[in-house]
């Protein structure tokens, strides 16, 4: 009499595709050479993996796989947020790390190392970004840069207003080079106001994983940069828009969105960040305004982009500055 399957979430792992960092058919290495689709996990002498800036040794992906196959009609929202209870993986401002973790489990069940539960909805996706009045130009206004204080800079993330953030998102898709397009992960938002009329854009987000020339300069290895990634922080936006064209308003603007920054970081996210980076089109600009901001030119980027896995350097190349917000700052990134 054949013997009856039993159905399980937890699956085998399938090695293709696998990818960490140990490599395959070397000496010493943890990664099985073989292509056996049966055997699980727990049979398998498998080295750490390193995903969303953090190493899961073969003991944590074992737990993953425990509590994923115990909970098959658990929402998989809950289900992250179990996981990150179970492991202890908390944001410095102490909340759950469940965007991370999500993303984190959708990559595992790419590689077959497990089974999530089903949608219980389809994938939200960014909408484009409609454009309206509310974002058409204004006339020529003329703004003296010592005109612009710290009172004219508000910020709009976490200002519950809604109607601030849309026209916020809309002045960065019509006129910033890049489009709308911010971190989804910590971020703040500013905008300048000066007689009620909008001049300036500036988005502040979480912080490139690994860039050379930052790391160099800061003397980072990767358990340094492991360590204190999270207190850089990236420029990721900054449009002057085009009714408010004055020499030297942009460094202006900069320095002032730079002296709130710290304390409007720390209120929402628990901790101040310690030095500022920001990448500049090297074929398309000199990064002017941050030289006259003094923000200090550390390289180059590689042009390889952050999802590269190929070595193709298929992107444009960028200038690399950085701006320390404390006088210790390096040291202190050292040190971890």
């Amino acid at each position: 009499m054949p013997r009856k399957k039993t159905r399980y979430s937890l699956v085998p792992l399938n090695v293709i595709g696998y990818r960490s960092n140990r490599r395959p058919g070397v000496p010493g290495s943890h990664a099985p050479d073989c292509c056996d689709r049966s055997c699980p996990l727990s049979h398998r002498a498998i080295g750490p993996l390193t995903l969303r800036g953090r190493t899961f040794s073969r003991a944590e992906l074992l737990e993953i796989q425990r509590l994923v196959a115990s909970s098959p009609h658990e929402h998989r929202s809950a289900l992250s947020k179990r996981v990150c209870r179970t492991l202890g993986w908390y944001q410095h401002n102490g909340r759950l790390k469940d965007r991370s973790c999500r993303d984190v489990l959708l990559k595992l069940e790419a590689l077959g190392l497990l089974r999530l539960p089903p949608r219980r909805r389809p994938p939200v996706r960014r909408r484009p970004i409609p454009l309206t009045d509310r974002s058409a130009p204004y006339p020529p206004l003329v703004v003296r840069p010592r005109d612009v204080g710290l009172d004219h800079v508000s910020i709009v993330t976490g200002s519950r207003c809604a109607e601030q953030e849309r026209q916020w998102n809309e002045y960065v898709e019509r006129y910033h080079p890049l489009g709308f397009g911010v971190s989804p992960g910590p971020h703040v938002k500013y905008c300048v106001m000066v007689n009620r009329t909008p001049i300036a854009c500036l988005a502040f987000g979480g912080a490139a994983w690994k860039i050379e020339a930052r790391d160099r300069w800061i003397g980072w290895g990767d358990r340094e940069r492991k360590a204190g990634l999270h207190r850089v922080v990236n420029n990721t936006r900054f449009v002057i828009l085009p009714w408010a064209r004055t020499p030297n308003l942009a460094s202006r603007i900069l320095s002032l969105a730079v002296r709130r920054l710290g304390d409007d970081w720390s209120r929402r996210y628990g901790y101040r960040p310690l030095l500022l980076e920001t990448f500049v089109h090297a074929e398309a600009h000199r990064g002017s305004c941050y030289r006259a901001a003094n923000w200090r030119l550390v390289g180059h980027t590689k042009g390889r982009g952050r999802m590269d896995r190929h070595f193709r350097a298929d992107q444009p190349r960028k200038l690399v500055f950085v701006y320390p917000l404390d006088d210790h700052a390096v040291a202190r990134l050292r040190s971890g």
